[in-house]
């Protein structure tokens, strides 16, 4: 069993892998990516905010070799979530991203990954492999875009021709040797500037580079205390996350929908109701979001964000 190809090990992952739900997949060695030297510079530059874990697990994010040692290949998978417009909300009501208005995609990315980790182990029993979702140090961008996935936009995120940016990111590191996808180096995004333009905040100084400390996604789920003032208007009716330039990118207008129940929008989530939350105490915040990604933000945060919102549309 051991002595299978590469080329054939990685026909068989890939095949499991769409089998598991994954519309993309494709392979990449395991080296430090081309876009390491951008991101330690970003981070110098103080863009990370507060999220200080970026820079003590910096130097993880080099190699993912951090993760697994003795790793030769990453297979990088994705999943489509887009799944129904988001509702426009009303007086007492606020819209939460879509990636987070379902099941919490940690949980279902990572059972798949479990899964397509066993078939591995199957083929390659003197091999080893460790499947990662965005919490592991990993520049998974950079890597789908070496694995032949798609290209890294002016919004910084991955896009696709066929899915756009509605994706969500995982990978399965090897000690094995596979066969290479060729690195996506077309770029589609040419002179567009509908994300640049529509971010709430100009997060997006310039193509290619997100200051997270403006950005609302940041400031609604990492950000610790208040929020000044300058960012209470643009933040509208969005409690958790902002979906401002993924919206308007040309390359999402006509994406397929996933047929994923767990993406589906709760029922209590497209839109929330402000005044549910607020009457929450931190056990039923638990209760009711603990299977979500809301449960990232926290209790606190969330109360704040509620009020920020309720206080705005006061004024």
């Amino acid at each position: 069993m051991s002595a299978i190809s590469p080329a054939s090990l990685t026909q068989a992952l890939k095949e499991e892998a769409i089998a598991l739900g994954f519309e993309l997949v494709g392979a990449c060695p395991a080296i430090e990516p081309p876009g390491w030297p951008r991101f330690r510079e970003w981070l110098d530059a103080g863009c990370a905010g507060q999220m200080a874990y970026l820079s003590r697990h910096a130097d993880a994010r080099r190699h993912p070799s951090s993760i697994l040692p003795g790793v030769r290949s990453v297979l990088v998978v994705a999943t489509n979530y887009r799944t129904v417009e988001p509702a426009v909300p009303v007086a007492g009501e606020a819209r939460v991203s879509r990636y987070a208005w379902g099941g919490d995609y940690h949980r279902i990315i990572r059972g798949r990954l479990h899964s397509l980790g066993q078939f591995h182990r199957r083929l390659m029993p003197d091999q080893r492999a460790r499947g990662v979702v965005d919490t592991a140090p990993l520049l998974e961008r950079e890597f789908a875009r070496m694995a032949g996935l798609g290209w890294i936009g002016k919004n910084t995120m991955l896009i696709n021709r066929q899915f756009g940016s509605w994706l969500l990111l995982g990978a399965l590191l090897t000690t094995a040797e596979l066969a290479y996808d060729t690195p996506y180096e077309s770029e589609y995004c040419r002179n567009c500037r509908a994300c640049l333009d529509a971010c709430p905040t100009r997060a997006l100084q310039e193509p290619y580079r997100l200051d997270a400390r403006l950005c609302i996604s940041y400031l609604s789920m990492e950000h610790t205390g208040a929020i000044a003032a300058e960012f209470r208007e643009p933040f509208d009716s969005r409690l958790f996350g902002c979906d401002a330039c993924q919206e308007v990118c040309p390359h999402n207008k006509h994406t397929p929908c996933s047929p994923v129940p767990e993406f589906q929008p709760r029922d209590d989530m497209n839109p929330i109701d402000l005044h549910g939350v607020k009457s929450l105490d931190e056990a039923a915040f638990r209760a009711r979001f603990g299977e979500t990604s809301l449960a990232w933000a926290g209790y606190e945060k969330l109360l704040r964000n509620a009020a920020l919102i309720e206080g705005v549309r006061r004024t």
